[in-house]
């Protein structure tokens, strides 16, 4: 049996009794405000009646344009990057693009292979790249920027500036973070720092170590993580506390959420109770942080506007508005409070 074929511009134009030109402004977003609003209903219904779908691709190819941009996420299972990605193809969607994504979790040590998964975006002709696996001083990073490709970062810079970016700002997150505990009564208080090869993790640290001096208080037990992940945060609590012999500590600060729960579990194990007698906070907020024992509290980010906002910033460049390659957005955090953090027995032991 002969499958029917799809319907045409031409047909629903000729459905209309109008002509294929006005069809055409009508369903292409960056042109429909040109089509008057009771047109655009009647070209709108019209397609859904015959079942019309448009064809980007060729639409895209007879433009020169793909409509196609390369998003790099360092690892789609962190509860972090769905609703980021969310923000950016809701953005996308509203100017008729398209998002085509590389998960870099396996790829994200070797920058020669996420170089491939860039070339292989190229090779789709995408228009530009949304990128949220950048490390401070990167090689591969730097050769696509003096290539000429519009970039915009997210989550994280390239350590130096050259880039636009959306980010949170870390320093303030860190400053909540700190400010809440010593709120409590905490005076000896630790961080778990994130890799120093990634912005957040130095911004964060920085932002710990300044807050910190603010109230008056050393930064005097400060262990990295070598990875943002639940086991590295579990080794790295390990570290700290053993180093509890040079000094007590009551409270810790991690450079994220993940790193956070890997303490707890560690704490957990060492029969260390929490609140009790150490208090703990995450940072990103990410879901259901409500749902662990005990519920977290952390520094929650803005992942969907992160998203939409670099989405948005990449398309002004692309229709050429002005400054747009030159701008880093900082979208401020706030503090989350839940129950792992309370305030410190009198004579601390760790």
């Amino acid at each position: 049996m002969t499958r029917p074929l799809a319907p045409t511009l031409q047909d629903l134009a000729q459905h209309l009794g109008v002509h294929k030109s006005t069809v055409s402004r009508a369903m292409d977003p960056a042109r429909r405000h040109l089509v008057k609003a009771n047109l655009l209903e009647r070209v709108e219904a019209a397609a859904r009646d015959l079942g019309y779908r448009p064809n980007h691709a060729a639409a895209a190819l007879s433009r020169g344009r793909s409509k196609t941009i390369g998003v790099l996420l360092p690892d789609i299972t962190n509860p972090v990057f769905p609703p980021i990605l969310r923000g950016i193809e809701d953005a996308l969607e509203a100017d008729g693009y398209f998002a085509l994504l590389a998960n870099t979790s396996r790829l994200e040590n070797s920058g020669r292979a996420v170089e491939v998964a860039v070339d292989r975006m190229q090779a789709q002709r995408v228009e530009g790249f949304l990128i949220a696996t950048a490390t401070r001083d990167d090689v591969w990073l730097d050769n696509l920027r003096q290539s000429d490709a519009r970039i915009v970062l997210i989550n994280r810079t390239d350590g130096r500036g050259r880039l636009p970016a959306v980010i949170s700002d870390d320093m303030l997150g860190m400053r909540l973070a700190v400010d809440h505990l010593v709120g409590l009564g905490h005076r000896q208080i630790a961080h778990l720092a994130g890799p120093e090869s990634f912005s957040t993790g130095m911004a964060r640290r920085v932002g710990f170590e300044q807050a910190m001096r603010n109230h008056g208080l050393a930064a005097a037990h400060v262990v990295m993580a070598d990875a943002y992940a639940i086991e590295s945060g579990d080794l790295a609590m390990q570290q700290l506390l053993a180093l509890r012999t040079s000094g007590g500590f009551t409270a810790v600060v991690a450079a994220n959420d993940l790193i956070a729960l890997g303490a707890l579990q560690a704490l957990r194990r060492a029969a260390v109770a929490v609140p009790a007698e150490i208090s703990i906070v995450g940072h990103n907020d990410m879901p259901l942080l409500d749902q662990v024992h005990p519920p977290l509290t952390s520094v929650r980010i803005q992942h969907y506007q992160m998203g939409y906002t670099s989405a948005r910033l990449l398309l002004d460049a692309l229709n050429g508005s002005p400054g747009s390659q030159d701008v880093t957005v900082m979208l401020p955090p706030q503090l989350m409070v839940r129950a792992s953090t309370a305030p410190p027995a009198q004579s601390p032991d760790f």
